[in-house]
């Protein structure tokens, strides 16, 4: 389904592939021989999603551009399904495997490797060739890549990252309650998209 989000529609290269059941929204831009298979969703939030060539994205992920955090995906790369990939810049001849998580700000270097249920964390840099290995987590700048069982070294990082502010725009000390009511109202401009004819 291609739907008009924000007064922008999708452009598709005529020799991509876009399953039936997937979801492309707004400003996102898909190059030659991309393939985005059943369930996937590429949504333009308010920010711009560019997918380059011979790129796959599977079934069931999510892929995200937010404003100050468009996504851009580089050529011959790898999203697993269930993959989620929100404001990241990855570069070329990436693998992003089931799963796996990479939050605004981030940047992936090429040919590097975010195995399954891997975490990429908000405004982190992971350099080329670099692989965060299954479960693990890659923080800061340069990335440190921590087993999970690591949760304070972890978190002495990112609290350095602005989570809040990088993902919701939103200052230290916001409420939960806040916080979702600025979140529906962004959302909310889902309610004037337009379903754009495929035939």
């Amino acid at each position: 389904m291609l739907i008009r989000h924000r007064d922008a529609e999708p452009t598709i290269h005529p020799d991509a592939y876009v399953a039936s059941m997937a979801v492309v929204s707004g400003d996102v831009h898909i190059a030659a021989g991309v393939r985005v298979l059943h369930g996937a969703v590429l949504s333009a939030e308010d920010g711009s999603v560019t997918i380059g060539e011979d790129t796959v994205v599977m079934e069931h992920a999510v892929v995200r551009g937010r404003a100050g955090h468009p996504t851009s995906i580089g050529s011959a790369v790898m999203i697993g399904p269930h993959a989620h990939v929100n404001g990241s810049t990855i570069g070329d001849e990436v693998f992003v495997a089931t799963g796996a998580s990479l939050f605004p700000g981030s940047r992936i270097g090429d040919g590097a490797e975010v195995r399954i249920n891997g975490v990429v964390q908000v405004n982190t840099v992971l350099e080329a060739g670099a692989v965060v290995p299954i479960g693990w987590v890659a923080v800061g700048d340069p990335a440190a890549i921590l087993s999970p069982d690591r949760h304070d070294e972890i978190w002495a990082v990112q609290r350095t990252l602005d989570f809040v502010g990088t993902v919701y725009g939103a200052g230290p000390g916001t409420t939960m309650r806040d916080l979702m009511r600025g979140q529906s109202d962004f959302y909310g401009a889902h309610t004037t998209d337009t379903v754009l004819d495929q035939g």
